[in-house]
């Protein structure tokens, strides 16, 4: 069962909803009615956000910590999809169409999640035709944006986008000493890559002293020239 706490770091509804793009450009009157039906929940590492079968019926958005999406292939090994990192979203669909989810969302240190159902949602656009606008016109600003990060993904080095994930991993465990949540093939997985390269990097990042590295053990000593990379 989801448990229902004040999350870790104090913000409000609206504070959570201008993590998202979509929801960025609402006048604050449109913001802070959306806020009023966001609801917010604190995830343990490990708990799942949802599992393949549940009802897709909520707009799932990070307010802190990481997230990892994945599904299970015909061997039964997990294939990952994607991190959900803070600000990022999941689910938009599910706010306009009525389908199960076809993948899992497990929580890998702890996370505060805030959530919009489908219900509340129509309901608030039925109410609110010109809110209703707004919103579309959002999406459309999303699908642009996306479309902009998929080109900076691909060129950007994977010594940079190593970097961006090793920090927001940091501040989401808010510690320069952690244990990295995921195994290297999966963060290969997830920055486009091969293990051996994320392994390389790694040592390169500790020969430069910018971090200590052992196994999945990382100790950030420099995070200015880590941001330098980024």
């Amino acid at each position: 069962m989801i448990e229902m706490v004040k999350l870790a770091h104090e913000h409000t509804n609206e504070d959570c909803l201008k993590l998202v793009t979509i929801f960025q450009s609402l006048p604050e009157k449109d913001l802070k009615r959306v806020s009023e039906i966001v609801s917010e929940h604190h995830f343990r590492g490990g708990e799942f956000l949802y599992h393949a079968g549940d009802s897709a019926d909520t707009l799932m958005i990070v307010a802190h910590g990481q997230a990892k999406v994945y599904q299970i292939a015909a061997n039964g090994k997990e294939q990952m999809i994607r991190i959900l990192q803070t600000g990022d979203f999941d689910g938009e669909a599910a706010l306009f169409e009525n389908n199960d989810r076809n993948s899992f969302a497990q929580a890998l240190m702890d996370t505060d999640v805030c959530m919009i159902s489908r219900t509340d949602f129509q309901q608030l656009m039925t109410d609110s035709p010109k809110l209703a606008v707004n919103m579309v016109n959002a999406f459309g600003q999303r699908i642009t944006q996306l479309e902009q990060q998929n080109t900076e993904v691909t060129t950007s080095s994977v010594e940079s986008r190593l970097a961006s994930y090793l920090l927001e991993t940091s501040a989401g465990l808010n510690d320069e000493r952690f244990t990295l949540p995921l195994k290297k093939k999966d963060i290969a997985t997830y920055l486009g890559t091969t293990p051996e390269t994320i392994s390389r990097k790694l040592t390169k990042m500790s020969d430069d002293n910018l971090l200590e590295n052992k196994g999945l053990k990382v100790k950030i000593l420099d995070s200015d020239g880590l941001s330098m990379l980024v």
